[in-house]
């Protein structure tokens, strides 16, 4: 994966001016990249920037080379780990509240999911959005009484965060598997 040094340079670029203010941190930014690698149409580094840092339109210099470069390290590692049949784990904050963690890695899968919601939905619907629910939830970008009941126990708050590991396994296997 990557180093502390790495992720401070991804943060770096995520939080610089003009865009800082709409970017995701690198839990997001790790959420956005799970999800273009488990799911069935992987977004450009430059799509995976722009949803990372809010913008329509990519700056006039383009993708920084080093986010480019350590996106595709990061996405070739996950990829790795699946293929090797190990689970994903999600990154941990060092310091700070883990839930808003969690919650802001779950909200970057969920958009990265919404950017191609009918290829997801394509193969498997029903499988595909029972597997999504732990993300969906979690992710407090929708207002569902249920996904807010979740969300205020601590419980099943764990419960469904305990789910995104073979979730995340079970949705590449999904899209990535032989038939």
């Amino acid at each position: 994966m990557l180093s502390n040094a790495e992720i401070e340079s991804l943060e770096d670029i995520l939080f610089a001016e003009p865009w800082g203010e709409d970017a995701l941190d690198f839990f997001g930014l790790h959420g956005v990249v799970c999800a273009n690698v488990v799911g069935p149409a992987a977004l450009s580094t430059e799509n995976v920037f722009l949803l990372a840092t809010g913008l329509e339109t990519l700056p006039a210099d383009g993708v920084p080379a080093v986010f480019s470069d350590l996106v595709q390290r990061l996405a070739d590692a996950m990829a790795n780990m699946l293929d090797m049949g190990q689970s994903l784990e999600l990154p941990e904050p060092e310091d700070g509240d883990p839930m808003n963690a969690l919650e802001n890695w779950c909200a970057g899968f969920v958009d990265t999911f919404l950017e191609n919601e009918e290829a997801w939905l394509e193969a498997d619907e029903a499988e595909t959005a029972d597997l999504l629910v732990p993300m969906l939830t979690l992710s407090g970008l929708f207002e569902d009484e249920d996904f807010k009941r979740v969300r205020d126990s601590e419980k099943l708050t764990q419960q469904m965060a305990d789910a995104i590991p073979e979730s995340l396994t079970d949705l590449y296997l999904l899209f990535h598997a032989p038939a």
